[in-house]
């Protein structure tokens, strides 16, 4: 059996061999345009359905170069073959005679394949290549402009951020502080107060100031003043007129008051605030609070200011003026505003 598969092999190479110098030059052989141009699209159909049928194993018969033997050899062994091959069974002769078929279909591919007639058809793959470009060119100019915005967003976050400006808002001024007398703050230039058990009063040093006591702003509201006190109220309104008069150093307003309001025999009423850390001068020459109208009371000036604490806080100097004065309005009908006198 070996020497049969051998035998055979044999064979087939010669049969190629024959095959190739005998008919695969079909360049030579002179071929009509009527021919060449009918018989194009069968080959065509041909070589479309044959190439899809090569195997790699028949790529590789076509690449590469048959075995020449001389041509003695070949024949005699050729002949020797065929008396062989008419002597075995049919079925070995179907078994070769496939084979042969095959080379002799890609013989026939390959005397077409270098036909100038034919015309190779354009590859496909380049088109599809451009497109697949084209569609990667958006992709990286997305992912350009992905690495742009993120490189942004990083700046933005290294940038330090900047605070929103506030609109300047003028708070309202506080208000000022009352001691804890409960007085608020004294004007500048103007005599603070000074507790009255704080001070000494010196006898061996007099001084005098000019003092006064008026009731003129009743006889402008009689019809609020009450009808009973009309006896004792002077028909000027002045109770004690503008004079000087001695003080010592350490005395305040209602110290220099009352000793002048005795010394006359003036009648004067008064209590102590300690809310205030003052005497409150109730009524003087029987005209009390509230004797013409709910606003109505004594009030006290120093050199024409009112101050605003009570008038055993307000130490005097030498020349002071000090007025006493009845208020029908809480001091607006004589130019002391709303500082009472006395503080109750």
């Amino acid at each position: 059996m070996n020497k049969k598969k051998w035998i055979t092999a044999i064979v087939i190479l010669g049969i190629l061999a024959i095959a190739f110098f005998w008919g695969g030059d079909v360049q030579k052989s002179p071929i009509s345009l009527e021919d060449s141009s009918s018989k194009a699209p069968v080959v065509d159909e041909t070589t479309s359905s044959q190439t899809t049928e090569i195997t790699p194993l028949e790529e590789d018969k076509q690449t590469k170069p048959p075995v020449i033997t001389d041509e003695h050899d070949s024949n005699s062994e050729s002949e020797v073959k065929k008396e062989q091959e008419d002597s075995k069974d049919p079925k070995d002769n179907s078994k070769e005679s496939e084979p042969e078929e095959k080379t002799n279909s890609v013989q026939s591919v390959e005397s077409v394949k270098p036909s100038d007639n034919v015309e190779e058809k354009p590859a496909v793959k380049k088109p599809v290549d451009t497109v697949e470009k084209n569609t990667e060119a958006p992709k990286s100019s997305t992912s350009t402009d992905k690495g742009n915005s993120s490189e942004a967003k990083v700046q933005d976050k290294d940038k330090p951020k900047s605070e929103p400006t506030k609109p300047d808002i003028k708070e309202p001024n506080p208000k000022p502080k009352k001691d804890k007398f409960l007085t608020d703050p004294v004007p500048e230039g103007k005599p603070k107060p000074v507790e009255w058990q704080d001070t000494e009063v010196n006898t061996a040093k007099p001084l005098m100031i000019t003092l006064s006591v008026t009731s003129r702003t009743i006889l402008d509201n009689m019809d609020k003043f009450n009808k009973d006190k009309l006896e004792v109220l002077p028909a000027d309104g002045v109770i004690y007129k503008a004079k000087k008069v001695t003080f010592y150093e350490g005395e305040s307003v209602f110290d220099v008051l009352l000793r002048e309001m005795k010394k006359n025999k003036i009648h004067m009423e008064f209590s102590m605030t300690p809310i205030y850390n003052s005497n409150y001068i109730e009524g003087i020459n029987n005209i009390y609070e509230f004797d013409c109208g709910e606003l109505s009371g004594w009030m006290y000036k120093v050199n024409g200011w009112f101050p605003n604490y009570g008038s055993s806080r307000y130490m005097l100097k030498d020349g002071d003026v000090v007025e006493w004065v009845y208020t029908c309005d809480l001091g607006r009908d004589v130019g002391g505003g709303t500082a009472a006198g006395g503080q109750k």
